[in-house]
């Protein structure tokens, strides 16, 4: 027996670091340089630069290939990759040995489509766009200073705890209420319903708080079913949307009253800082206690001026009597020459409208003389005195033309000192 043991061939053992690097050699031998097309899947780029994702089947079957794409080949994109873009990927299949997983290192990508889950997420974005269900008028203002704060999450997930301590820490007066509820798979939207109708239907909160840690478009898919954005856009409650990170964008973020970036934000969106409102009022009650202090300061400098009058009541008689004796001695003066100034006055009137009168009449003698001297110069009786003399035909018409005359016509004259029939005995026109 011994012989036929030693005659047996022995079989090979590998080391696992061994069978693993082996495997490796084979893998990059075998597939040096290949090309594959797929949907990104929970992309993340480390602070490095470097980039990890997975790859799923563009046609759907149940296939997941992990993808690392380094700095130096991420430098070269043209485009921002994401969760549910459809992509061409050119690069070497390789086995991560640490963990022992297959990986597809990528040394170039490029787009090839929007992925048939992103592509349903536009269609439906656009679906409840149109009927009004991101519209920025159907956004609420969350209330100032809440009592109870809901919470919808899973009970297990790390987002809650994130709330929880946030929440601790900024507001611990606040009173929490968790409306348990699975955040991801088949089974998660009719339970996030469930918990939004539930929360409206007790109303023993004043806001509420939707929220999940980060993952891939899949893992937050639940987010972005109609009937979980319909529930969270009809609610009665204020909504504060937290789920996933910071580039983490789902339907409900869009149709909640605000959007948080994380489950963290979201709790200080809701809750003012207690610390930050204790500093407000405290400085209000300094403010109102200085106003107070002012007031009481002046009220009492008004009493002791009252009191001080109050006090001497004969002292402000005499100052009245006095008072009373200047304004009845000023008055006493002031008569006397306000007479005197008036009699002064009439008296001036009284010589202006003499010399006034007089002027007048002289003026009025002088024009009296004038036009007697012009009416006596034109006076006909001293024409007359002049050797002149006032033929007329006898019948008060007057002759001043040869012309009217004729030989043996009667004339009268009128002459200085009487008057005279005269006979025309002939008429010699001037040439």
């Amino acid at each position: 027996m011994i012989d036929a043991l030693q005659a047996a061939p022995r079989r090979m053992v590998w080391g696992v670091a061994a069978l693993l690097h082996a495997v490796s050699d084979a893998l990059q031998t075998r597939f040096a340089v290949c090309v594959v097309q797929g949907e990104i899947s929970g992309f993340t780029r480390a602070a490095s630069g470097h980039c990890y994702f997975s790859l799923k089947d563009a046609e759907g079957q149940s296939a997941l290939l992990r993808c690392a794409m380094f700095r130096r080949a991420t430098a070269l994109l043209d485009f921002a990759p994401g969760d549910g873009q459809l992509v061409e990927l050119r690069g070497r299949l390789t086995l991560y040995e640490p963990r022992g997983e297959l990986q597809f290192v990528v040394e170039s990508m490029r787009r090839a489509g929007a992925g048939a889950l992103y592509e349903q997420f536009l269609r439906l974005k656009a679906q409840l766009e149109a009927l009004g269900f991101f519209a920025a008028d159907r956004k609420r203002a969350l209330p100032a200073f809440p009592r109870r704060i809901g919470v919808i999450t899973s009970t297990a997930g790390a987002a809650l705890h994130d709330v929880l301590t946030a929440l601790r820490r900024r507001a611990p007066q606040v009173e929490v209420i968790v409306y348990p509820s699975p955040v991801q798979g088949a089974e998660a939207p009719p339970a996030l319903v469930q918990a939004v109708l539930t929360a409206n239907a007790r109303a023993e909160v004043d806001v509420l708080l939707l929220c999940r840690g980060g993952g891939s478009l899949e893992d937050l898919w639940a987010f972005n079913d109609e009937r979980v954005v319909r529930a969270v856009a009809e609610s009665g409650l204020p909504v504060v949307c937290g789920v996933g990170h910071e580039t983490d964008v789902t339907l409900c973020d869009l149709a909640a009253d605000l959007r948080a970036p994380t489950p963290t934000a979201a709790a200080e969106l809701a809750a003012p800082a207690q610390a930050g409102e204790l500093a407000r009022l405290q400085a209000l009650a300094g403010a109102l206690m200085r106003r107070m202090d002012q007031r009481l300061d002046a009220a009492a400098q008004r009493l002791d001026r009252a009191a001080l009058r109050l006090a001497r009541p004969t002292e402000a008689l005499q100052q009245q009597h006095r008072r009373l004796a200047l304004l009845a001695q000023r008055w006493g003066q002031a008569l006397p020459r306000t007479v005197e100034r008036q009699t002064q006055s009439l008296d001036r009137l009284q010589e202006r409208r003499g010399r006034a009168a007089e002027t007048l009449l002289q003026r009025h003698a002088a024009r009296l003389d004038s036009l007697q001297a012009r009416l006596q110069a034109l006076d006909p009786k001293r024409v007359l005195s002049r050797g002149y003399a006032w033929l007329d035909d006898g019948q008060g018409r007057a002759l001043s033309s040869v012309h009217q005359l004729e030989p043996q016509t009667q004339v009268h004259a009128v002459l200085a000192d009487g008057e005279a029939q005269l006979q025309v005995l002939a008429t010699k026109p001037r040439a």
